[in-house]
């Protein structure tokens, strides 16, 4: 009987340490796969603008605020590259002015604000070394199975 005994307790115990133990391979986004789910967001949160749909736009510029917290976060210098600093600095305001259209309803702020944010996208790119990556207002919806109209 003591022998089992011991024999749980070691597993109750090993199972306690391994649960307590970090995962060695857990899975952390490239700094690609925050920009691309960002450039998405981008692209929604234009056509909610375009609509008027001040709800869904200022989700979405919460949303990427969010996705750009967490890249500069895992991903605060990549290559030499202070991404961290570029997005706090260049991207940052850009995202501030938009929520300020956004909370205004202008359609006219918006674009304004909208296309700043996007020409820091694109100032971010080059001094990241990647002007090659160019961001513009999309001119189709980036998917077909969402409404930007509000509801009524």
């Amino acid at each position: 009987m003591k022998r089992i005994i011991f024999i749980a307790t070691v597993i109750a115990s090993s199972a306690t340490l391994a649960a307590a133990q970090p995962a060695k391979d857990s899975y952390q986004p490239g700094l690609g796969e925050f920009m691309t789910a960002t450039q998405l967001r981008h692209a929604k949160l234009w056509f909610a603008g375009k609509n008027n749909n001040w709800a869904l736009a200022a989700y979405e510029v919460d949303e990427i605020k969010e996705g750009l917290e967490d890249a500069a976060k895992v991903h605060a210098s990549v290559d030499g590259v202070p991404v961290a600093e570029l997005i706090k600095t260049i991207i940052d305001p850009r995202l501030e002015h938009l929520e300020k259209a956004i909370e205004g309803k202008s359609s006219t702020q918006f674009a304004t604000a909208f296309d700043e944010l996007t020409s820091g996208c694109n100032s971010c790119h080059a001094k990241a070394g990647k002007p090659f990556i160019r961001i513009q207002r999309p001119t189709t919806p980036p998917v077909s199975n969402q409404n930007f109209i509000p509801a009524k």
